[in-house]
């Protein structure tokens, strides 16, 4: 095991995490940035080249799909993207997973993940940490809670995610939940073994050569310190860890503990734009009264028909109506938003089965089809209008979107919402290269986030 006394970081990278999807990666480096840890988001595998343009960097991210996969797509991907970022040599390689745990044992399963991961380091434990005080996720005795509006949710309670249309949460303890995914041996480290003392110990007891995933309960300021103590001073010679960003979260805190990062974690303030231009794939209804607040405000909201759009014959056109529509928006100095759905009673969520059956698709297929369709009206609206700041709400569409734009790297410009920082482009497109773009999870962010996100505030 690690050294408890010592007294200073190691030299060179940290950190190093593949994520699941896009807005859960921009998140993980948005959580070391604001800690004062430099981070790039790779949107393709890291390269020497690519990495030489931010030289000053110690955690380096990679951002993926695979929340929407299948277990045997992540066999033929992530061992050569687990092998690229185990090669930085940081001593902590993380799985970044949704913080509300989405997943089954069919799509993106975090089973299926770490079974691949753990080969990657040798370490003789997997820690997970999902808990995300910031976030307002709390895991208490292996279950998982989420607040929304100020109200607590048992996850298989929660409003959007017991309704998930890919991966409904209808178990809320993790151990429970994960073991549907992987024979791996799971533990847990409770709370109050945490603030007992006993870490170490439980490591110590826990620890073997089947490398089993170990929970850590997080809740608060005291057991986020406590959970990154275990996972930095245990990490041995390398350890695997899928986890939410309550990893960075509890890594930057016993960082902080240390008297290694400043105090305060802050981020630059953005400076607000004229206009700005969305696209939003999200059935959450935190997402929809977003997109009914910018209605509201002015904003022109454009619906994106998805039985068209999803159609071969018809798509291309779809796409066109939609991209004229919130061009001719733009022009006018009004800020445009496309969209495919307000919140899971839209008829679009409820009859989508229906929507990908006549039009021969699963459901996997149709949801990608849906981003891609999404992906074409940024990419026209941007070679078409002249914009400084895009936002993408919905994991799925904020990958497709971002891939298709050419951004090879991302970084973090200011801090909105927490989870959903703005960031900034780096492409060797002259037109792309400096964009703004924020890649926004369903259920970040408070009624007035587009607003906030134009006007380059906090978004609460």
């Amino acid at each position: 095991m690690t050294d408890s006394a010592q007294t200073e970081w190691p030299e060179g990278r940290l950190l190093a995490y593949y994520g699941d999807d896009f807005t859960g990666s921009t998140d993980a480096m948005e959580a070391m940035t604001a800690a004062g840890v430099p981070t790039v988001l790779c949107l393709d595998t890291p390269t020497p080249d690519l990495l030489a343009r931010f030289p000053d960097v110690r955690c380096v991210g990679l951002a993926g799909s695979s929340r929407g996969r299948d277990p045997a797509w992540m066999r033929d991907v992530l061992p050569s993207a687990f092998a690229s970022l185990a090669a930085f040599g940081a001593p902590v390689l993380q799985y970044k997973v949704c913080s509300t745990f989405d997943s089954s044992a069919e799509v993106g399963s975090i089973g299926a993940a770490i079974d691949i991961g753990v080969n990657a380091m040798r370490a003789r434990w997997s820690p997970m940490v999902i808990g995300a005080p910031r976030l307002k996720r709390y895991q208490m005795f292996g279950n998982l809670f989420a607040a929304v509006n100020g109200t607590g949710y048992r996850l298989d309670r929660h409003p959007t995610m017991s309704r998930h249309p890919v991966t409904p949460m209808d178990e809320a303890d993790l151990r429970v939940h994960l073991g549907r995914q992987t024979s791996r041996r799971i533990e847990l480290i409770d709370m109050v073994q945490l603030r007992g003392g006993q870490g170490v110990a439980r490591v110590a007891a826990l620890g073997g050569d089947d490398r089993p995933v170990v929970l850590i309960d997080v809740l608060d300021e005291e057991t986020l310190v406590e959970a990154g103590r275990l996972v930095w001073e245990q990490r041995g010679e390398g350890v695997f860890s899928a986890s939410s960003s309550g990893l960075q979260y509890a890594l930057a805190a016993y960082w902080r503990s240390r008297g290694w990062l400043p105090a305060t974690p802050s981020l630059p303030v953005a400076e607000p734009v004229d206009t700005i231009a969305a696209v939003s794939g999200s059935c959450s209804p935190v997402t929809a009264s977003q997109i009914a607040w910018a209605r509201a405000q002015g904003f022109h909201v454009e619906r994106l028909d998805l039985r068209r759009a999803l159609d071969p014959r018809t798509g291309d056109a779809e796409v066109e109506r939609a991209v004229n529509a919130a061009a001719d928006a733009l022009r006018r100095g009004v800020s445009a938003i496309v969209h495919s759905a307000e919140g899971p009673d839209d008829p679009t969520v409820t009859g989508f089965d229906d929507i990908a059956r006549e039009l021969g698709l699963t459901r996997q297929q149709a949801a990608r089809n849906v981003g891609g369709a999404l992906a074409q009206v940024m990419r026209r609206l941007l070679d078409r209008v002249e914009l400084k700041r895009v936002v993408v709400a919905g994991g799925d569409s904020s990958g497709e979107v971002a891939s298709t734009l050419g951004i090879d790297a991302l970084s973090v410009a200011a801090g909105l919402a927490p989870g959903a920082p703005l960031c900034r482009a780096s492409s060797k497109s002259a037109q792309r290269d400096g964009l703004e773009i924020v890649l926004k999870g369903g259920q970040i962010g408070g009624a007035g986030f587009f607003g906030a996100v134009k006007a380059g505030r906090e978004a609460m």
